[in-house]
């Protein structure tokens, strides 16, 4: 298969961990304390790691299913409701009584950058999956984050037991022997998360010590810098696409999503990184969050556009 041609059947890929809901508003220059801020427009739409992918993987092609808590508030309702418009499957979501999902106002300014307040959601951190096994009994891969670890760990473990891509997205700071980690075939890092982690900020030598002595993929993204993974122990860099920024807001999820895909389409983790990056950099394109997320023909074209 080429490095661009989408297999007869699509894969179906569980996306499992945290729900938010976003809202984004999009301005001239961030608001001063006190003043009142002109919004030039305004988005209502999903948010948080494992459900951005999802609308990701959808909006590339692939079949997208979501997982992981959420609670019985109005902002779940919406949420769910939401994620089902954009072709994501979320029936497998768990319902947690009382309890509510987060909820964000963003701020995207004139460059790109954001700035983002967010409501809690209560209740969800406890809650485990009533039957991992069945969760991932007919899907082709799995990619996870680390926001409700007590929730994604059984299914990582299910779906490692199949020997099908167990894709984590490590967004949230954590500790070097994290559980999540051996479970793992394939972990993409934060750079956040990968500094706070290892307890140094240069990326190359944090990467290196992380997978040192390690089974599975180890990678970290840096923004609008070069993605840096592990390759037979050696350290190995993938320039980004460079773009004008319009939102950043989901453009790592748009990696980690097509990542996924083209892993469970068979290609190997050089050209899946790359058009994970493709989807990345056109989304960051376009104000909206995740649901700027571009098609797959997009994204194709993008990358004949720009050879490697």
């Amino acid at each position: 298969m080429s490095s661009t041609d989408a297999p007869t059947r699509s894969p179906l890929i569980l996306c499992a961990g945290i729900a938010v809901e976003d809202y984004l508003f999009k301005v001239d220059t961030f608001p001063a304390p006190g003043t009142k801020m002109h919004a030039s427009a305004l988005v209502a739409t999903t948010g948080g790691c494992a459900a951005n992918a999802a609308v990701a993987i959808a909006r590339l092609g692939g079949r997208a299913r979501f997982s992981g808590p959420v609670g019985t508030d109005d902002a779940s309702g919406r949420f769910l409701e939401a994620l089902a418009q954009t072709g994501v499957d979320p029936s497998c979501a768990l319902r947690v009584k009382d309890g509510s999902i987060s909820v964000s106002g963003i701020f995207i300014d004139r460059y790109g950058e954001k700035m983002v307040a967010t409501l809690q959601g209560k209740g969800l951190d406890d809650a485990a999956p009533a039957d991992a096994a069945a969760l991932v009994a007919d899907i082709d891969a799995l990619l996870v984050d680390n926001r409700f670890p007590a929730f994604a760990l059984p299914i990582c473990r299910a779906a490692a037991a199949r020997g099908i891509p167990v894709v984590l997205d490590v967004d949230k700071a954590t500790k070097a022997d994290d559980p999540l980690f051996v479970t793992a075939s394939h972990l993409i890092f934060s750079a956040e998360a990968l500094t706070a982690t290892a307890g140094t900020a240069d990326l190359g030598a944090a990467l290196l010590t992380m997978a040192a002595g390690a089974r599975g993929f180890y990678a970290v993204t840096n923004g609008p810098d070069h993605v840096l993974w592990i390759d037979d122990g050696a350290l190995k860099r993938l320039p980004v696409f460079a773009v004008e920024a319009v939102d950043t807001l989901g453009a790592g999820d748009a990696l980690h999503g097509g990542f996924t895909l083209a892993l469970a389409e068979g290609r190997d983790e050089t050209a899946a990184l790359r058009f994970g990056a493709a989807a990345a950099a056109i989304k960051c394109t376009r104000f909206g969050g995740i649901s700027g997320t571009p098609r797959r023909d997009e994204v194709e074209a993008f990358m004949r556009a720009n050879p490697a």
